[in-house]
């Protein structure tokens, strides 16, 4: 990519972009939408995310190993016809295979999901918007969002952009942020490393949480 015939990073950089934020000491693991509808290519909303999902059990394993929080989000409406997603629905009709009760909505059981995790019901692109998770965050004293999960372009990135926007250090993980096509991919991941998020290599996130010491719940 190029701006005006000068490399990306570069003009990003000479305009102070992209610096890192680093990790904290409280980490909590977001998963975002590895449900069913989202992993099973069968769903009019899914796609072949085997790779992905493996990279994100990694890091689900070693926060389970060091008792650091793990979240996962689903998606799902009822059957009322009048919905506050309405006007969601109508941009994007496949969500409304997202049935409250169907196994779309349920978590991938490859992601290891058990009842340490706690499961947080969404209905819009952020993982934070009019959900439980904001308050959760703040009573387990944690300082680190590592956000993972589908789409790169949707609702990861709208998650990423509300833990900045709530005081935490985002972290994105590569390997486990993926999307419907790689253009969308790409360019979100870039732009979140400029401005909102450290996007960085899978093994580099689960370094970081192996280092730690055993996460005590917050008193």
């Amino acid at each position: 990519m190029s701006t005006h015939g000068q490399d990306t990073d570069a003009f990003y950089a000479e305009r102070g972009f992209g610096k890192a934020a680093g990790f904290g000491r409280r980490p909590v693991l977001v998963v975002v939408d590895l449900q069913k509808g989202f992993t099973d290519p069968a769903s009019p909303l899914g796609g072949d995310y085997t790779d992905l999902v493996a990279e994100n059990r990694r890091l689900i394993d070693v926060c389970h190993a060091k008792g650091a929080p793990v979240v996962f989000t689903t998606v799902y409406y009822d059957e009322a016809p009048a919905q506050a997603a309405a006007v969601f629905q109508a941009k994007v009709p496949s969500l409304l295979v997202l049935k409250a009760g169907s196994d779309w909505a349920e978590i991938d059981e490859r992601l290891g999901m058990d009842e340490r995790d706690t499961l947080v019901v969404k209905q819009f692109a952020s993982a934070f918007w009019g959900t439980t998770l904001g308050p959760l965050m703040t009573s387990w004293q944690a300082d680190t969002c590592i956000v993972t999960g589908v789409t790169t372009s949707g609702c990861v990135r709208a998650t990423a952009v509300d833990a900045l926007q709530h005081g935490f250090r985002t972290i994105v993980p590569r390997e486990c942020s993926g999307d419907r096509a790689p253009g969308p991919h790409e360019a979100n991941l870039f732009d979140m490393n400029q401005k909102y998020a450290d996007v960085l290599p899978n093994d580099e996130v689960v370094a970081y949480l192996e280092s730690l010491p055993e996460q005590k719940p917050a008193i």
